[in-house]
């Protein structure tokens, strides 16, 4: 079914994405709201209140047909439209965290729902502008690996224990993964390793777990912040060209696209659960 059309709209979901502020989160955001039909709920995850409460406003008018003033984050909408809620907080840090899960455990312990579907964005690049032999402060690279790792994994190990195990319902959860999760990038080794981290652990989830629906969704070079500070950090001569010449040869995807794709992954739900797909193997 086309996203939006009624009939094949997704009734009664739980729906959270995390860094949903910008890029591919954002642009994933706008196209799952017309997608989640009656008694749904979109959770909007990311630090930027202000960038949340615009995007938040957006999808309601969307969803009600009317401009809401003076949201609060708590405002949910009209009975029949989608109620869409936010978030600002650090997942990176244990109060972002705390505040995070706060917000999943009150929202996915309503029994009303008979979906869910977590999507895992919230990531960084790191410093890439260091070769291997320039991470020596393990501080950094523990805060790199709790923001990018760590808290993918508590999050949606809460939010699984909190949905639970309903007769007859879906549970879906997406890693937003990469290219970097198969291949070394010289100069990004924090990346890589956090990519190729998730992937495993999601890997294992899919394994633990058959009865979930469990994706690892690389959405190629996207034209966002994060592209910009690679072609314009990265350490290593050869990458830095490499993405310098993406952008001067029109090669990056605009987020929308690809995060099209992914919708449409979700919509024909016939993956392999724990399966890596590529936005070009598509």
């Amino acid at each position: 079914s086309r996203p939006g059309s009624r009939s094949g709209r997704w009734a009664a979901t739980a729906c959270v994405v995390t860094g949903a502020s910008r890029g591919f989160g954002r642009s994933l955001a706008r196209l799952l709201a017309p997608q989640l039909g009656p008694g749904s709920v979109l959770l909007l995850l990311a630090r930027s209140a202000d960038a949340l409460g615009e995007l938040a406003s957006e999808l309601r008018a969307g969803a009600t047909g009317r401009v809401r003033l003076r949201d609060t984050g708590r405002d949910t909408g009209s009975d029949t439209g989608l109620r869409v809620q936010y978030v600002a907080a650090d997942l990176g840090c244990e109060e972002g965290l705390r505040r995070a899960s706060a917000a999943l455990r009150e929202l996915l312990q309503d029994p009303s729902f008979g979906r869910l579907l977590l999507v895992n964005n919230a990531g960084s690049l790191g410093d890439v502008s260091k070769s291997f032999q320039d991470f020596t402060d393990l501080q950094e690279i523990n805060t790199y690996f709790s923001f990018n790792i760590s808290s993918a994994l508590c999050l949606t190990s809460l939010a699984l224990r909190a949905f639970g195990a309903r007769a007859g319902s879906s549970r879906t959860v997406v890693n937003i993964s990469s290219l970097c999760a198969r291949e070394p990038f010289p100069s990004w080794a924090l990346y890589c390793a956090a990519k190729a981290a998730r992937d495993m652990m999601f890997r294992v989830l899919a394994r633990e777990e058959p009865q979930l629906r469990v994706l690892s969704y690389a959405p190629g070079p996207l034209d966002t912040d994060m592209q910009l500070l690679a072609r314009t950090r990265t350490g290593d001569p050869g990458m830095l060209q490499h993405f310098q010449r993406l952008q001067e040869e029109g090669q990056l995807i605009d987020s929308s696209v690809s995060a099209q794709k992914l919708l449409q992954l979700l919509l024909e739900d016939s993956f392999p659960s724990g399966a890596h797909v590529d936005f070009y193997d598509i």
